[in-house]
């Protein structure tokens, strides 16, 4: 899977529906444990709450999920929260949303559409984000060519990492995976095929409306 939707970090939001607050988190994980160490960090933070309902997702197409209603009717909690990380589509995040009862009881219905109100808020809080995968491309070249090459690169709307001054100057890019070949293939055309090009690892970026967040 060359790109996929996940969340950029750590976030929380609450909400008051009918006198009751709800408290929405949501994180991005690895694995399993990692979802399930945030949850019980949640519940202890709030063990006073009335609910604490949480769901995950693991694995780039969504093999693990896992959810539970805490207490609440069947049906009214858990899978609402689910369905909002499937509908955003992200993969390896977990959320988990909390509940401290108001005295209004809100019915099945309610309750769907205050545990959907509450995943979103905490998922938009964490920022969700496109996973990109890049490859890191090194492009060797004489000092006369810099100004060049480098004018093509940006021009090209490529990521610059780094330039190294030495006997030569190396420009360190980060490439989308699919764009690699258009990227060298450039270099090599205005070097007059002089150009030192070297493919380093395969990685994978964020991305925020197109541009990278580092």
């Amino acid at each position: 899977m060359s790109t996929y939707k996940t969340l950029h970090e750590f976030g929380m939001d609450e909400i008051i529906i009918e006198k009751s607050t709800f408290i929405g988190y949501a994180k991005p994980i690895k694995t399993e444990e990692e979802a399930i160490e945030f949850i019980n960090e949640i519940k202890k933070k709030h063990k006073d709450a009335t609910h604490n309902v949480w769901a995950y997702t693991v694995g780039k197409t969504m093999n693990i999920q896992r959810y539970s209603d805490d207490g609440e009717p069947q049906g009214t909690a858990g899978i609402p929260t689910l369905e909002v990380i499937k509908k955003e589509d992200l993969r390896d995040v977990v959320v988990v949303v909390t509940r401290y009862f108001g005295g209004v009881k809100l019915g099945a219905g309610g309750l769907v559409r205050a545990y959907t109100k509450g995943a979103k808020i905490g998922i938009d809080a964490a920022k969700v984000i496109e996973k990109v995968m890049y490859r890191e491309v090194r492009i060797k070249i004489d000092y006369n060519q810099l100004g060049k090459v480098q004018n093509e690169i940006m021009n090209m709307n490529y990521f610059v990492k780094d330039i190294i001054y030495e006997d030569n100057v190396e420009i360190i890019v980060y490439s989308r995976l699919e764009e690699v070949k258009v990227l060298t293939d450039r270099m090599i055309d205005i070097t007059s095929a002089t150009a030192e090009i070297n493919l380093g690892e395969e990685f994978y970026l964020s991305e925020q409306n197109g541009n990278i967040i580092l």
